[in-house]
């Protein structure tokens, strides 16, 4: 238990964690900074805010971004994303389909584990390359 209010984790426990609690840890991540750049970059109300956070930590818009900044991942979080992306999830929304629920999971997957390693200026590079492109102009 004493690593209960640590912020970061060590290897070894990091890597025990399956890939699922990895996910459910950067969806809070992934959320979190969603809605920070939105209160940055908008003049939006409350609703405003809420239903877009919605839109960018959609599964459909989770996987434009996983496929955004694939190309920028280290070999480490390459295999990161991949266990998260293949993890065995029990049900899909049906907004998604079941390859952009599995990417979403994967993105989150790693999220959690930057979060957890304590690599933030990482999780911030790749959130700011993740949140450009067309769609993305709070």
């Amino acid at each position: 238990m004493d690593n209960y209010f640590t912020l970061t984790l060590p290897p070894a426990e990091l890597n025990a964690l399956s890939a699922l609690a990895l996910a459910h840890m950067g969806d809070a991540v992934y959320e979190l900074l969603v809605r920070t750049w939105l209160c940055a970059h908008g003049k939006l109300t409350s609703r405003g805010l809420h239903s877009e956070a919605v839109r960018y930590v959609s599964a459909k818009a989770q996987a434009q971004a996983a496929a955004r900044i694939f190309p920028l991942l280290t070999e480490p979080e390459i295999a990161v994303f991949r266990r998260g992306r293949n993890a065995h999830t029990h049900a899909i929304p049906q907004s998604a389909d079941p390859a952009q629920y599995h990417a979403a999971t994967g993105l989150e997957a790693l999220f959690g584990w930057l979060y957890l390693s304590g690599a933030r200026a990482r999780i911030n590079a790749l959130f700011r390359a993740a949140m450009e492109g067309p769609d993305n102009a709070a």
